[in-house]
This record gives structure tokens, sequence and C-alpha cells, in this order.
């Protein structure tokens, strides 16, 4: 068996995401080290409040990570020989915890980073917009009519283009008009993987340069860059791709490709949500696909990563 590991980015946030880990003895740590970049409050309070807060730029990028890290150690470190990890957006910073190239605190401390660098180089009035129904060049011919920008490629027909809000809402408008099945503003509030944050990714390099770097164990999973899914071998590369794909556009159907390509027949999203584990199984169709969500417990999980 070959298992992909899919971490989900912001968008799926919501008050019982951490329902299977919040009491898991291996996932204290992890919510434990979340709780100072939190103003002390536990992660599961927060989700359990819900609410606005929870899609909030900052929280949700730190919340994000600790649904995949509690969710990865509650799994027990990895149930098969063979596994490859990729993240969708701030899940691409939680892979590097899962393939064990950075330390789990450090991981979340580099979220909080992150995100505080994308709110300083955006502001107010941005976010993303999903557009599905339309070919990619199609919408990224949209988004420079309306001054926006291509953010990720899901797949040959649909996208997540960045931008003002008010120049979104006129595209997302006009998609609809032109055919688009679906086109609605997300739930997030800054102009992810768009040259609008170029001051970013050059703060978050530095950031991620003064986190030390891990040695993998053997048993990790091979870990894929969420900008273009190419397997990371060397540090240096995989940290500048890393800091890139703040204001790069994300290429996520390379990274399903690439899963196809190293023959996984099992796809698990950890995380909030299940949108990843969608788009995996058109783009997987021969895979055995879920979210850990949508099993009833851990051991659930464990049960179905067990059989042949």
């Amino acid at each position: 068996m070959t298992l992909a590991l899919l971490l989900s980015g912001q968008g799926g946030q919501h008050p019982a995401m951490f329902d299977f880990t919040a009491d898991h003895p291996a996932a204290q740590d992890v919510f434990a080290a979340a709780r100072p970049l939190l103003d002390g409050a536990d992660p599961r309070d927060l989700a359990r409040k819900g609410g606005g807060d929870l899609h909030a730029n900052r929280t949700g990028q730190i919340l994000c990570c600790v649904s995949a890290l509690t969710a990865w150690r509650a799994l027990g470190g990895g149930p098969s020989d063979r596994m490859i990890v990729a993240g969708y957006s701030i899940g691409d910073l939680a892979a590097w915890g899962v393939a064990g190239r950075l330390d789990f605190a450090d991981v979340l401390a580099l979220a909080a980073r992150r995100a505080e660098a994308m709110d300083a180089a955006s502001g107010a009035g941005f976010g993303l917009a999903g557009v599905r129904g339309l070919r990619l060049d199609a919408l990224e011919g949209l988004a420079a009519r309306h001054n926006c920008h291509l953010a990720i490629r899901n797949a040959a027909d649909s996208g997540v283009v960045g931008g003002r809000l008010g120049s979104l809402e006129a595209l997302c408008r006009e998609a609809a008009g032109s055919g688009a099945q679906r086109a609605v503003i997300l739930p997030v509030r800054t102009p992810s993987h768009t040259p609008l944050l170029n001051a970013a990714t050059a703060a978050f390099r530095e950031a991620l340069a003064a986190a030390p770097p891990r040695r993998p164990p053997p048993s990790a999973p091979r870990l894929l860059s969420g900008l273009d899914g190419a397997a990371v071998f060397r540090d240096v590369e995989g940290r500048e791709k890393l800091a890139l794909q703040i204001s790069r556009t994300i290429d996520w159907a390379a990274c399903l490709e690439a899963c196809r390509e190293y023959g996984a027949d099992r796809v698990l999203e950890l995380g909030p949500g299940h949108a990843l584990a969608t788009m995996a199984r058109v783009a997987l169709p021969e895979a055995r696909v879920h979210a850990m969500e949508e099993f009833r417990s851990v051991m659930g999980v464990t049960d179905w990563l067990a059989r042949p």
C-alpha cells in the first residue's frame, strides 16, 4: 500500500474540528505548544466557540496546523511502510512537521509568523474566490480583466483567484454568466498565492531560515512541495518553495498528479474539512480516498488503513 497524506488549507475550520484528537494522549503536546501563540487560549476551546474568529487569518493558520499535526500524532506516526505527504496552502507548512523536517512547535510558531507577514503585506479588503467549471486559461484571463490573480490550480476546470473583494465579486458574477458551475467568495480574507504578497514571502523566508532543520526518520513520509508537487530532497530548496508559495500560484493539480505517479492507492486528508479528499477522488479514481473527518473515531481510521 502507498498512502498519500493530504493536509488541509484554510476554509474548513469548524467547531468540531478537534473532536477526534481533543483527548488523545499523543496530541496533548501539540495543543500545549499552540496555546502561547493564541494568547493563552486552548485551540480546542477556540474551535468549540466557533464564530468568525475561526477564520481570522492568524488563528485559522495556526488551527489548521494544529489539526493536521494532532491527527498525525493520534494515528501513531504512520500506518504504512510507503507514504507521501503534501499540504495545501498552510497545509504545506504542516507537511514539514508530518515529514519530520521541522519540529512541531516550530511549525506552529512559523504558522503564526506566516499569517502576520501576510496580513502586513495585504491589509484589509482582500480575499479569495473559488471558481469551478471554467478552463484555467479562461479563468486566468477573467482574473486579469478584473485586476485579480490566479492563486491555485486545482484541476483543468477549477481554480482559486485572489484580489480585492469588490473585484472578486464582479469576477464571480461574470464567471457565473460565462457558465461556471460554482463561483463564490471563500472564507479567507487574504490574497494568498498572488504577487500581492511578495513582501510576505521575503519576511517568511527570514523566519524559515531561523528554524533549525531536522533529519527525518527513515519511517517518515516523503515530502512533496505544495507549490508544484516535486519531491523535496534538499532542505534549502524546499524552504525556498515554502516561502515562494505565499506569493506564487500553487499547482495543486500537479501535487495530485505526483500522488498518482507515486502509486498512491489510498489517500487520507488530515485537517479540517474534506475539500482535498473530494478533489483527490476525481484525480485518483482508482484510489480509496477519505478525509479523516468522514470516520467516527481515530480507531476507525486505523482500521481502514490496516485493511488489505
